[in-house]
């Protein structure tokens, strides 16, 4: 990666957004919180200075990876955001606005910073993909791999022939050491199908949501457990509900055991709360239920 730049451009650890550059094309990984959608641009155009932004690549729809791209594209017009078909058609449901709205606020005024413009309305994509498609961002050429669990419209970007992934969520979100959280909010057998889809291409670094660029050890590590982190966990949602604990008494322990470190600093309480109890529906519903 010695011809790339990777800079962290994020203001809040909960943030996702990473820039790409090679020098003469950049690319926005993920937007991050509408709240803190121009403290991003600000921290790209101290990277960037008098060069424009290219690309914005969204990998999903969620208002913590999507929700900045109206405010950045504020600061730089001509930046060609590219997104999937389904995350596209998310942008322009009112109700789906209604939520990321609400969500965003609540943080925003949790850190303090809720005297901001809501700029929902201006979410946009320029250029739809689908898995296969090829994006040609100058001399980088970007595959699309849909990878569904996260969410419907989970997707990734590889470059095969630096063997960068830019991750889904679906994948997983690392600590950069031994941890792997689990984050199967739409299916979870979908996400095994999208972590096995993943494991067959050729990666050598992975650019993860959350984190931001893994050398080749960690990106060895979180390809190879990536797998055993869902299952194990999902393997220890069934066994408690099967003890017949509640949905609360679940979440509780696993933010005393887990919810501490890196994973806490990314993971406000009540996104974390939400996403529990996701997790323990599906799982409810797709391993003990159907093995009844």
């Amino acid at each position: 990666m010695k011809d790339l730049t990777f800079t962290d451009v994020r203001c809040l650890k909960g943030d996702s957004s990473f820039l790409i550059d090679d020098g003469k094309t950049s690319i926005l990984y993920d937007t991050g919180f509408g709240f803190t959608g121009d403290s991003v641009a600000e921290n790209i155009k101290k990277v960037l200075g008098d060069r424009s932004l290219d690309y914005i690549f969204l990998t999903h729809s969620h208002y913590d990876h999507a929700l900045g791209t109206p405010y950045i594209l504020r600061h730089y017009p001509s930046a060609k955001v590219v997104a999937g078909i389904y995350a596209d058609s998310i942008f322009k449901r009112e109700g789906a606005k209604k939520i990321m709205a609400k969500l965003d606020r609540e943080y925003a005024e949790e850190c303090g910073m809720a005297d901001y413009e809501f700029l929902g309305d201006e979410l946009k994509v320029d250029i739809t993909v689908d898995d296969g498609d090829i994006i040609n961002a100058g001399d980088m050429k970007f595959e699309v791999v849909n990878l569904p669990g996260h969410t419907t419209c989970s997707v990734g970007f590889f470059c095969r022939e630096k063997g960068l992934l830019l991750s889904s969520e679906t994948l997983g979100v690392y600590d950069g050491k031994k941890f792997i959280m689990p984050s199967f909010l739409k299916s979870y057998r979908q996400t095994l199908e999208s972590i096995d889809k993943a494991r067959k291409l050729d990666v050598k670094n992975i650019v993860m949501a959350h984190y931001g660029l893994l050398d080749e050890n960690q990106s060895e590590y979180f390809l190879t457990h990536m797998k055993e982190a869902s299952e194990n966990y999902a393997a220890w949602l069934l066994e408690r509900l099967k003890k017949g604990m509640t949905p609360e008494e679940i979440i509780k322990e696993f933010k005393d055991n887990f919810w501490h470190g890196y994973l806490k600093e990314i993971y406000p309480e009540a996104a974390l709360n939400l996403n529990a109890s996701i997790m323990i529906e599906l799982i409810r519903k797709e391993l003990m239920e159907d093995a009844d």
